[in-house]
Parts: structure tokens; sequence; C-alpha cells
């Protein structure tokens, strides 16, 4: 085995320039050195590992076959000092700051809480500031207008922002806690029974409404109401059933029987950030712990697909 302790980092980036300019004198000026002090870091790297890594001739500096398989080896260990002096400057740029955060209810309640409690946790010289809107339209104009860093949309989203899939929430029917359901539930099934619905506007029933329009389901709601807490005790009273996303039910009362949909339908959540805007490095902290944050709803034990 090569003994490799003496090889130097300044060794390995005058092999990288050598190869890139195939010629010493240009990869001296490029790394701002005498073109004799390119050459001895080169054969002094050569002694170290005992091959030849290049070949002199008309055409320049070409590397050997040997060269060749060292050189992406050699760019590795330069990227990695690079993501060295990286993680340091990041470590140097978050010993304070703030992170405004944007969010409609169902996950400022059950998502954003536990990623600012880990934030703080492993930063807790920066701060983080919570916005509630009333859907993920208002969240994205939140973002448009400068007022937050981050947000919670649904996906996919308009180009003007970046992105990252957060968690796919299905829409679920609720049942009263008696009512008999049939074992293979049919759009047909569904329309006799009485439902309720948030709003027209509301963003969960506006992309739930398109949904059942494609599959030619058209029956109004008997009741319409704001709330998700309402309208899940309206149901457990039995006036009725509802469609909700598992996210806004969450936590689901015991006595609900659960469905999927005669055709199963999500909404994709995900977080958002103003696309070419100059994000300070928290931003792109608490966006990396909000990646990782585990999601938990309600058990799948009582659901029949």
């Amino acid at each position: 085995m090569v003994g490799l302790d003496g090889i130097k980092l300044s060794q390995l980036k005058a092999l990288v320039a050598v190869a890139q300019r195939r010629n010493f004198s240009e990869a001296a000026y490029q790394l701002q050195l005498s073109q004799s002090a390119i050459s001895h870091a080169i054969a002094a790297l050569e002694d170290e590992l005992g091959v030849v890594l290049f070949l002199r001739g008309r055409r320049g500096a070409v590397l050997t076959p040997v060269g060749d398989r060292i050189l992406p080896h050699a760019k590795a260990m330069l990227a990695s000092l690079q993501d060295i002096g990286h993680e340091a400057e990041l470590s140097r740029s978050l010993e304070g700051g703030q992170v405004r955060i944007a969010s409609f209810r169902s996950a400022a309640t059950h998502i954003i809480p536990k990623a600012i409690a880990q934030f703080r946790r492993k930063f807790p010289k920066l701060t983080a500031s919570l916005t509630e809107h009333v859907d993920y339209a208002a969240v994205e104009q939140a973002l448009r207008e400068g007022k937050v860093d981050v947000g919670i949309t649904y996906l996919p989203s308009p180009a003007e922002f970046d992105t990252w899939e957060l968690v796919k929430d299905e829409y679920l029917l609720f049942f009263p806690p008696s009512i008999s359901i049939p074992e293979h539930l049919t759009w047909e099934d569904l329309a006799t029974y009485p439902l309720i619905f948030g709003p027209d506007d509301d963003a969960c029933y506006v992309s739930l409404n398109q949904h059942f329009s494609r599959h030619k389901f058209t029956k109004k709601a008997d009741y319409q109401v704001s709330e998700d807490s309402t309208i899940v005790g309206m149901v457990i009273q039995g006036l009725g059933v509802t469609v909700l996303p598992r996210l806004a039910a969450h936590p689901i009362p015991p006595e609900l029987q659960i469905r999927s949909l005669p055709v199963p339908f999500y909404r994709h959540l995900g977080i958002a950030t103003l696309a070419d805007a100059l994000h300070p490095p928290p931003v792109f902290a608490f966006v990396d712990i909000l990646k990782q944050v585990p999601i938990q709803t309600a058990s799948v034990a009582r659901e029949v697909s």
C-alpha cells in the first residue's frame, strides 16, 4: 500500500489544473503560482504515489492512464474540502437571525410546531415566527410579498417558487358511528347520504369538487360549514357524511368510521420558498429540518379502502 501521508492539497490542485489546461504554464497562471512551483508539486506527487501522472511532449501535458484514473479522486477530495468550508461558513452564519413561516391550519397544527421545536433545539440562537393563513393561496401571496420566508402550500405550485414535497395527504370519507356502509362503496352509494362540506371557495373543496366532476359525482352538500372541527362534530351526531384531508381531521375521533373515496384522491403538501430570492442561511436550515419532520396521523386500523 502506497503511503499517502505526504500528499498535500496544493499538489492535488496542481494535478487538476494541469489536467484541465494540459499545460504547466497555463495551470500556473490559473493558480497564480510560478511554473516551477507547479512542476515541483506534480513531481512531488508522482514521487509520493510512485507513478507517472503526465506525459510531457509536443501535445502538452497529457494524463497517463493511471493519472486519468486518479484525477476523479483528486477532484472529489477538493470538492470535500469545499464542503467542509461551506459547513463552517453555515455554522458561523447561524449565530443569529429569524425564519418567518406561513401555513394554513392543518399543517400549522400538526407539522410546523414539531419543526420549530427541533429548529430551536439545534439552533438556540435563532428564532422562528409562524403566521396562520386561511388557505394555501394566502400563504403563497405572503411569500410573494416578502412577508414570510417559508410557506406550506399545495403542489404543484407556480414556477415562481422553489418547492419540496412534504406529505401526500388523502381525502377520506368520515361516517357517523352507527350508519351502515357498503363493503365496496360507489359514487352512487355516496349520493344516498346527507353531505357536510366546507364552503365552495374553500381550497380543500375547490380541488375536491374538481375530483367529483371528473367522476360525474354532482350531489350538492346538505350542510356547508367553515370549521373542520364543527364538521366532525356534526358527523359524530349522525347529521351526515363528510370528506376531509386526513391531516385536517386529525386527531380523528375513534367513534367515526373511515373509508377512502370510491376513487382515492390526495392533496400534495409541500414546502415553498420564493425562487431567485437571496435567503439567509437560517431559512435553508429550517427547510432542511422541515423535510425530515415525521408526520404521524391517524391509524389505518379502522379504514377500509
